[in-house]
C-alpha cells in the first residue's frame, strides 16, 4: 500500500509553512539542528540534519568546480578550511530538483515537488536530512534542548515505587498510536521489511510472539554504513527491558536470529557488521530493538547508560537465580538523563535532595 499523491502533497506543504522561533540545539558537531517554531500557529519542532555525500561519480566529479559559495576560513601548510554551499547536481538531472515544497498555491516557491514527475522527483543530492514533528509537544522541545546530563542508579524499589508509575502514566497518555498503527498494518506498510503473521489485537499477550521490523526514521535509507532499523514487537505487556523475564529467552533468541536474517537478506551485509541494542530508558514505552550498522556513529543514542546490546540482555536472563518469572526488574539499572527528562526532575533530583 503506497502513499497517495494528495497525501504526500498535503505533506510536503508543510514545511514551507513553518516560522522559525528559536534554536534549540546544534549536536554531531552541528550536522544536525534543532528548530522550535509553529505551522499554523501550533508548536512544530523541524530537526535539520546534514545528509551523507551522495556516491555518484557524477556527482563527485563535478562538486569541486561547482560550489555554489566557497568561504576559506584558515589555512596552515598544507592544510586550508572552508564553508561551502554546493547543491551541485548533474545536468542530467538538473530537471528533477529535489524540494519539501508544495506545487499548491499556498507556496510562493516554484521548486519542483515529488509530486511534478512521474518518477518522483530525484532526491539522490539532497543536501539535508529534515524529521518533522508536527504539532510538538513540551517533552518534545525538552528532549531536543541543550540540557546537562545525570547518571543515575535505578534501584529496585525506586523501579517500583516510581519508575513503574511513570512509565504507566506515559502509556495512558496515549502516545503510542503510531506504534500500533505500523502492528496492524494501518500505516507505514510498505515499510516494512519483515513480519510475523499478524497475530491481530485480541490475541493474548502471554501467546503473542509476533513482531516487525522497518527502517528507523533517523536513516536515510541509502547510507549502508549508517543502516538504522526498528523491531518492534506485537505484544502489549512488555513496556521496557524492565518486563523482560527467563520465560523470554527463547523468544528473544527468535527474534534476534530473524532480524539479522532479514537485514541481511534485504541488504548486502553480513551479520558480524550488525548489532542489536535496547535503550533503557527508552523514548516510548513500547518493547523496541535497534538493529544498526557497526560503522554507524556512536553517538548519545549508543553510549553507555542508554544502549544495552541486546545479547547482553539474554546473557544476563540465562544467569540469572530463581524461576522462569525472575527477570530484569529485579536488577539495578544505571543510565543516563537529561536534566529536563521528567523521571530528573520528579524522581531522582527530589531523591538527591533528600538525601542531603
Amino acid at each position: 500500500m503506497s502513499v497517495s499523491v494528495s497525501a504526500k502533497a498535503s505533506a510536503e506543504a508543510l514545511a514551507p509553512r513553518f516560522k522559525f522561533e528559536r534554536l534549540l540545539n546544534q549536536d554531531q558537531a552541528g550536522r544536525r539542528t534543532s528548530l522550535l517554531g509553529t505551522i499554523d500557529g501550533q508548536p512544530a519542532l523541524v530537526i535539520l540534519e546534514r545528509a551523507p555525500f551522495p556516491s555518484s561519480s557524477d556527482y563527485l566529479s563535478a562538486v569541486t568546480g561547482n560550489l555554489r559559495t566557497l568561504k576559506n576560513l584558515g589555512a596552515n601548510d598544507i592544510y586550508h578550511w572552508y564553508l561551502a554551499n554546493s547543491g551541485t547536481i548533474p545536468p542530467q538531472h538538473a530537471h528533477t530538483p529535489t524540494s519539501l515544497n508544495s506545487s499548491s498555491s499556498s507556496s510562493s516557491s516554484s521548486t519542483t515537488t515529488s509530486t511534478d514527475s512521474p518518477d518522483g522527483a530525484d532526491v539522490s543530492f539532497a543536501d539535508l536530512k529534515i524529521n518533522l514533528i508536527y504539532p510538538c509537544t513540551e517533552k518534545h522541545v525538552a528532549k531536543y534542548s541543550k540540557q546537562g546530563v545525570r547518571f543515575v542508579s535505578e534501584t529496585v524499589q525506586i523501579y517500583t515505587e516510581h519508575v513503574r508509575p511513570y512509565i504507566s502514566a506515559q502509556r495512558e497518555a496515549g502516545r503510542l498510536n503510531w506504534v500500533y498503527n505500523i502492528i496492524e498494518g494501518r500505516k507505514e506498510v510498505e515499510d516494512v521489511i519483515y513480519r510475523t503473521p499478524y497475530s491481530g489485537p485480541n490475541t493474548p499477550d502471554d501467546g503473542n510472539e509476533g513482531f516487525l521490523m522497518l527502517p528507523d526514521l533517523n536513516w536515510d535509507r541509502k547510507t549502508l554504513d549508517a543502516l538504522h532499523l526498528l523491531g518492534i514487537v506485537e505484544r502489549r505487556d512488555i513496556w521496557s527491558l524492565r518486563d523482560l523475564k527467563r520465560k523470554h529467552i527463547p523468544w528473544l533468541r527468535h527474534m534476534r536470529q530473524k532480524f539479522l536474517e532479514a537485514t541481511t537478506t534485504v541488504y548486502p551485509i553480513e551479520e558480524d557488521q550488525l548489532k542489536l541494542y535496547v535503550h533503557y530508558q527508552p523514548t516510548y514505552y513500547h518493547f523496541h530493538i535497534h538493529i544498526v550498522h557497526v560503522a554507524l556513529e556512536a553517538g548519545a543514542t549508543q553510549a553507555t547508560g542508554k544502549a544495552i546490546g541486546l545479547e547482553h540482555i539474554i546473557e544476563q536472563l540465562e544467569h540469572m537465580q530463581g524461576d522462569e518469572e525472575s527477570g530484569m526488574d529485579g536488577l539495578t539499572l544505571c543510565y543516563t538523563l537529561g536534566e529536563a527528562h521528567e523521571l530528573w526532575t520528579e524522581v531522582f533530583e527530589p531523591l538527591k535532595k533528600k538525601e542531603h
